[in-house]
């Protein structure tokens, strides 16, 4: 695994317009479409947005957990053991956040709840100062702390599956999929293609096969 880190300025300005595509995103989608299946195994477009919505709070509230500590990850090191790949059978997970999902009256109101939640994280990021974040029990500088979450929006705007659309975090995320396996990805492939096939979520053409190093898992 490589050292990857992001200025905060750079990172707040990133996070921001990859927050607000995520949301033109969802938004251009109706009720059925939400309705239908994403990329992510046993998950619909819409358990995607309220994963989504449910990360940007935890996110929201990371902006003012300072602390002194000295870093101990950056914006590579801290996918090594994120939680949610803990649990080696996701199945009740998966369960659980469609239970959750299937609180909402219609995936309408699911999009307006996540509009608003993405609005105070966008605000909360903005205002947040230049620093050392403590989060799930790691400790990260401020610009590899929202970097993670640029690269989290990017992924799950590609789940969503409604169009052949490039996120402008995807070049963060192909740098980040890159760091954490210690090798490049084919240099033939666009950053899209790339990070689909980094992640395992789309094969390769044959002559653009990755190293051994991949698939990664974020």
């Amino acid at each position: 695994m490589r050292q990857l880190s992001f200025p905060h300025e750079q990172a707040v300005e990133r996070l921001g317009r990859q927050v607000r595509e995520f949301v033109a995103a969802v938004g251009s989608a109706g009720d059925l479409e939400l309705l239908g299946p994403s990329p992510c195994h046993g998950w619909s477009r819409l358990d995607v947005v309220v994963h989504v919505r449910m990360g940007l709070q935890e996110m929201a509230l990371g902006t003012v957990a300072g602390r002194a500590e000295e870093p101990d990850r950056d914006a590579a090191s801290y996918w090594a053991d994120h939680q949610d790949d803990r649990d080696d059978d996701p199945v009740a997970h998966i369960l659980w956040l469609r239970r959750t999902a299937a609180a909402y009256s219609r995936p309408a109101a699911a999009v307006t709840h996540l509009r608003d939640v993405a609005d105070f994280a966008v605000r909360a990021v903005q205002t947040m100062p230049e620093g050392t974040v403590a989060f799930q029990g790691k400790h990260l500088r401020s610009g590899d702390f929202l970097a993670t979450w640029v690269v989290e929006l990017a992924v799950h705007q590609l789940d969503l599956d409604l169009a052949e659309d490039s996120p402008s975090g995807l070049a963060w995320t192909r740098a980040t999929l890159e760091a954490v396996a210690g090798a490049e990805l084919p240099a033939a492939l666009d950053d899209r293609d790339a990070v689909l096939v980094g992640l395992g979520r789309q094969q390769p053409p044959p002559s653009a096969q990755p190293g051994p190093a991949f698939p990664v898992s974020l």
